[in-house]
């Protein structure tokens, strides 16, 4: 989510920047030192949230990157496997039903074969049922009247009789009229008289037509007509009326289209849902690092404020960061050390711990303990790196054994073979045979797929990966590990431009530690009479007669401070009272004033004076 700045109000607000800046610097020591503050704030805790975002980027562009990669392989494989299966049911289904379909086809064209065949018959008996039924070339009212319905047969012998004298009749008329039209033609050529009827005398010979009135003995004796055509007439005009009136062949079927799979559009459905889930997720993902990358242009001012924050605090709370021995410190125990007075350094056991010697390159209890809080902080962080690389590498070995171990190979193969024969040479033989001999199919099929473009593809994260990854968790760490030496600076810096305060605030801490002193003594005191009034215990009294009776073992059998508890050294005092077995390290003792406690008398007061009200001091982390 980047700003839309223009460069116009980018080079007003750097000069606005600097104005202020400037301005500061020539007015306010306070300004002047929160910007040298700056320097161990970017060092510290203000610094490592910037360190921060780059351990999130760092994540976000390593093993998150490499898990969404592999999450978008797995979405990829899951729909390439679904679209395989719907395409293998598919081509199984379309190899299972193509005999039916090609039947089916085949079926179609022989009812449309069948029906060209009936028509081919009933169009070869139409001509011979003309030549039957025609009337040309007869006169029906010739035949005799018998009173009953005649056959076939003899109706067609009738017609046949009828015809031939008909013929003999018409050729009768056709020569006596030649003859007449050639004496005509004759006549008119020749133009002698006496000649042309000589020469034309043939041409009236007319009468010579009439001997063919001698062939209607044969029409009627030699008549070709067979004595059984009439029935078998009959048979066949009834056999072609019914083909063409009642048969007819037709093949009628219905296609619906059912879906393949009953979860195809669950599955294409889920499909959409996952891609805009993963989609919406990103988006999400990607607006959070935005406005997390955002937030980050907004450091510098974070860590100005911080580092004015702590300017404040350190003029305002006497107490606050008020743990460091400084030199100033030490000055003022030598002088009063000088004068005979009640002195602090070097400091008790039980006082060092909550102190700070800024000149000690080693880490102290304050820091150590502020510096282990950042590393437990840390620990977080630490879990998501490991969880987000566990999960990334436990999807990608799910996945690669699916891609080595998941690789199958279909082959389906499928044959048809019917064969249906119509025996005979009869017209309904042959009609059969080109109907139901489109039963006869033949249907071979072979499919070989695989399912390698559907297996997942992952990849690992390499060594410079993790690497990289780990890189700005382990810089965040070593942060947490060398703060201490910044925030020591703090204070310096502070102490530069607040000498009085810093003078102030080191003779607070002194005269807290004095009072603490004398209550530290008092209890002491009070402890130690208490315990020097009860009986010893018996280990204690054998101990003590080992001690005395084999002075060899003291350096196994070591006594510890009265006082501190420090364990025995060649530097601890006892006791000068024989009856006493108290015993004193060499600060305890030098507090004390070279008295025992537990049998000497009680101490005048140890400190007076106090020039602050007191404040609980602390480490400012």
């Amino acid at each position: 989510m980047p700003l839309d700045i223009s460069d116009k109000l980018k080079v007003k607000l750097s000069w606005w920047l600097i104005g202020v800046t400037a301005l500061g610097w020539a007015t306010s020591p306070h300004f002047r030192c929160a910007n040298l503050l700056m320097v161990p704030k970017f060092l510290g805790k203000e610094g490592r949230l910037y360190v921060l975002s780059f351990v999130f980027a760092a994540v976000y562009n390593g093993p998150g990157a490499n898990l969404w990669y592999n999450l978008m392989e797995t979405k990829r494989s899951m729909e390439c496997v679904v679209e395989l299966q719907v395409n293998h049911t598919g081509l199984l289904w379309h190899a299972s039903t193509a005999p039916l379909r090609q039947v089916m086809d085949e079926l179609v064209k022989s009812a449309e074969m069948l029906n060209a065949e009936t028509h081919n018959v009933s169009e070869a008996f139409m001509q011979l049922n003309e030549q039957v039924a025609s009337e040309d070339g007869y006169d029906l009212k010739q035949r005799p009247e018998t009173g009953k319905e005649s056959s076939t047969q003899q109706l067609y012998e009738t017609k046949t009789k009828l015809r031939c004298e008909t013929v003999i009749q018409t050729g009768l008329l056709r020569c006596t009229s030649h003859f007449q039209k050639m004496y005509k033609k004759c006549m008119k050529r020749v133009k002698l008289p006496l000649f042309r009827h000589l020469i034309c005398l043939p041409m009236q010979f007319g009468f010579l037509c009439h001997t063919v009135k001698f062939m209607r003995h044969w029409c009627k004796e030699r008549i070709p007509v067979d004595g059984n055509f009439g029935h078998m007439y009959d048979r066949v005009n009834g056999s072609v009326n019914s083909l063409s009136q009642e048969f007819s062949a037709s093949v009628a079927y219905q296609e619906e289209h059912h879906e393949m799979l009953v979860g195809t559009e669950v599955a294409a459905q889920m499909r959409e849902d996952v891609t805009s889930q993963l989609r919406q997720e990103g988006a999400r993902l990607g607006l959070a690092v935005s406005f997390f990358r955002l937030l980050l242009s907004f450091t510098f001012l974070f860590v100005f404020f911080s580092a004015f924050r702590y300017t404040y605090q350190y003029c305002h709370k006497i107490g606050f960061d008020n743990c460091y021995i400084t030199t100033y410190f030490r000055q003022i125990d030598a002088r009063r050390r000088e004068q005979n007075k009640q002195t602090l350094l070097p400091l008790l056991k039980e006082e060092v711990p909550s102190f700070i010697f800024p000149c000690k390159p080693a880490l102290q209890r304050p820091e150590r303990q502020h510096m282990v809080m950042e590393l437990i902080r840390c620990i977080p962080l630490l879990l998501f790196l490991l969880f987000v690389c566990g999960l990334d590498h436990f999807i990608f070995t799910i996945l690669f054994v699916i891609q080595n171990h998941s690789f199958i190979e279909y082959s389906y193969q499928a044959s048809h073979h019917l064969s249906v024969n119509v025996m005979g040479t009869s017209l309904m033989a042959q009609l059969l045979r080109g109907t139901i001999g489109a039963l006869n199919t033949s249907f071979e099929s072979e499919v070989e797929t695989s399912n390698l473009v559907c297996l997942p593809r992952p990849t690992a994260m390499t060594r410079q990966q993790y690497l990289n990854t780990c890189l700005p968790l382990v810089l965040l760490a070593l942060l947490c590990l060398a703060q201490v030496y910044p925030f020591r600076l703090r204070r310096a810096i502070a102490a530069f431009y607040f000498p009085k305060r810093e003078k102030a605030r080191v003779l607070f801490l002194y005269n807290k530690l004095l009072r603490q002193r004398k209550h530290f003594l008092h209890l002491q005191r009070g402890r130690v009479a208490r315990q020097a009034r009860l009986p010893p215990e018996l280990g204690m009294v054998v101990m003590r007669w080992c001690r005395r009776r084999w002075p060899r073992l003291r350096r196994f059998l070591r006594l510890k401070c009265t006082l501190c508890g420090t364990p025995e050294t060649p530097q601890h005092q006892p006791c000068p009272n024989p009856d006493c077995f108290a015993l004193y390290c060499e600060s305890c003792w030098r507090v004390m004033g070279a008295t025992c406690l537990a049998c000497g008398p009680a101490d005048p007061d140890l400190a007076r004076e106090s020039s602050e009200d007191e404040e609980e001091q602390g480490y400012a982390g």
